[in-house]
């Protein structure tokens, strides 16, 4: 009786002869321990194996998949950055200025009351109570690429 399968071996059905051919001319094509010291060679299960390898690849692929969106998320962070930086520059060029601005000096961007825009070395504080202004619209800093960053801006979601 098999200790494994729990089923009893048919000794007859056991060619001795071919089992000795085959263990001398390929012992490596027969199922079982051909010697009494042979390691003893069980049967892989291979859907238990290539159900464990997919998982694995998926976890795998998965893990860079999420490294990737990262990535993909961080360049477009920088792309919107960059897409607000020509913006508010676009709006600053055309806006009314009365001096050459320097480049990485910071400077204050207004609206008047008239809906133009200005963009003037005084800062809101300075102006005191006489501040001649609609809205105080951001301190902007001209960088050497001749674009704008927004320092700060209160109120408004330039920065």
């Amino acid at each position: 009786m098999s200790k494994e399968s729990g089923k009893e071996i048919d000794l007859s059905q056991i060619d001795l002869e071919k089992m000795k051919e085959m263990t001398v001319a390929d012992p490596g094509l027969i199922e079982f321990a051909h010697t009494v010291g042979s390691a003893l060679v069980k049967p892989l299960d291979a859907g238990k194996i290539k159900g464990k390898s997919v998982a694995a690849m998926h976890d795998q692929t998965h893990r860079q998949f999420k490294q990737l969106y990262g990535q993909m998320q961080a360049l477009v962070n920088q792309a919107r950055t960059l897409q607000n930086r020509v913006d508010i520059s676009e709006r600053i060029y055309l806006s009314k200025m009365n001096f050459q601005p320097v480049i990485n000096q910071v400077y204050f961007f207004y609206e008047r009351k008239n809906g133009e825009d200005l963009l003037s070395m005084v800062s809101p504080e300075e102006w005191g109570d006489s501040f001649p202004f609609n809205t105080y619209i951001a301190k902007v800093l001209l960088l050497s690429d001749h674009t704008w960053e927004v320092v700060e801006s209160p109120g408004n979601d330039l920065v």
